[in-house]
């Protein structure tokens, strides 16, 4: 194999921008920025992180159009948009996670994790979130039994039986269009239709109806997505072998496509953790820790508190004020909720991980 020198490989690749240049351009953006800035008054972060931005990529640009031509220059230039919608996308999430962390671990000890708010002044130090975590643990997991099978047959009948047909038409519709349907939406029909209809009380299970619709449009597109990833060449194999389309689709589909459905269960449960609005219509909120999620009473209402419909609690409670205790108790219970959430997903990432099907 012939070797090519490295002088005439350098010499085919044209002129190059040294390794530095692209961090001595980012320097003197910067330094540019915190002179006008200096010389304006403007204090904004936003701002300086934006001006510096826009100033780097486009000196980047023209010096890399001078030295290494126009192709060169355009392929910077698309690298820079690339990393910066990456830091944009990212930045937020940091953000947000580093201010929770910062004014909710202070609150973050053994005694708030394992009391209620029973017989507590919401106004004064004290108290917990065990109740809260009870209820969204409770609720989450009853959201789930219910979504979770229903989601993914739907998603099996779309992907294997329905191609063409006029009901499974129906069905991609009906999801697409419980995929925009606001929270407290879900919300209102289930108090129209389990509380005002049929006479029942405020209670977990409730709640975990109105979740349940909020929650079976993510498995059912992700699960739908997963199952055509599916190579059909796996599918038409087993058929070869002679075994039945319902074995297949429990054997080599669901297995092969299992990551992917966890996944899409996961963001599923992530969202219906998150939502405030139904859950303080057909809930409630409860001081005392409850793990009766059913209420099947026509006159008993059984409410419970989870960690949304805390926060808000604590939040109303502190009225504006950040230096209230419930200020800092609503910012630590978003703290666990964070946490829960990410357990469950590294949960189903090792779950996934395990039970995949190998070859």
């Amino acid at each position: 194999m012939t070797t090519v020198p490295s002088e005439l490989r350098d010499s085919l690749r044209g002129n190059k921008l040294p390794r530095w240049s692209p961090w001595a351009i980012a320097g003197g953006a910067i330094v540019l920025v915190a002179i006008l800035f200096a010389l304006t008054g403007n204090r904004s972060a936003l701002g300086f992180s934006v001006l510096a931005g826009v100033i780097f990529a486009l000196a980047l640009t023209v010096a890399s159009f001078a030295v290494e031509g126009s192709r060169q220059a355009r392929d910077r230039l698309c690298t820079t948009a690339v990393y910066t919608a990456f830091v944009l996308a990212v930045a937020p999430l940091l953000s947000i996670a580093v201010f929770t962390v910062l004014r909710g671990y202070r609150e973050l000890t053994p005694t708030f994790l394992t009391h209620s708010m029973f017989l507590i002044d919401p106004a004064k130090d004290g108290g917990g979130i065990y109740h809260a975590i009870i209820g969204t643990l409770l609720i989450s997991l009853i959201t789930a039994v219910i979504a979770v099978p229903i989601g993914i047959l739907t998603a099996v009948y779309l992907v294997e039986y329905g191609q063409g047909k006029r009901l499974a038409r129906a069905i991609s519709f009906f999801v697409d269009l419980m995929m925009g349907v606001p929270s407290i939406v879900a919300g209102l029909f289930i108090y129209a239709f389990w509380l005002l209809a049929l006479g029942f009380q405020f209670s977990g299970f409730a709640g975990a109806l109105a979740l349940v619709i909020l929650m079976l449009p993510v498995v059912v597109r992700n699960s739908e997505e997963m199952l055509k990833l599916v190579p059909s060449e796996l599918r038409e194999a087993s058929y070869a072998l002679g075994v039945p389309k319902w074995r297949t689709i429990t054997k080599v589909v669901l297995p092969t496509a299992f990551s992917g459905i966890v996944t899409g269960i996961v963001l599923g449960i992530a969202r219906a953790m998150g939502e405030t609005a139904p859950l303080l219509l057909l809930v409630g909120t409860n001081p005392k820790i409850n793990f009766d999620p059913f209420s099947l009473s026509l006159t008993d209402p059984n409410p419970m508190t989870t960690l949304p419909t805390y926060i808000f609690e604590q939040l109303t409670t502190a009225a504006g004020s950040t230096t209230a205790p419930a200020f800092y108790r609503a910012w630590a219970a978003a703290l666990v909720l964070i946490i829960i959430i990410m357990l469950l997903n590294a949960l189903a990432r090792f779950a996934a991980r395990f039970t995949k099907a190998r070859g």
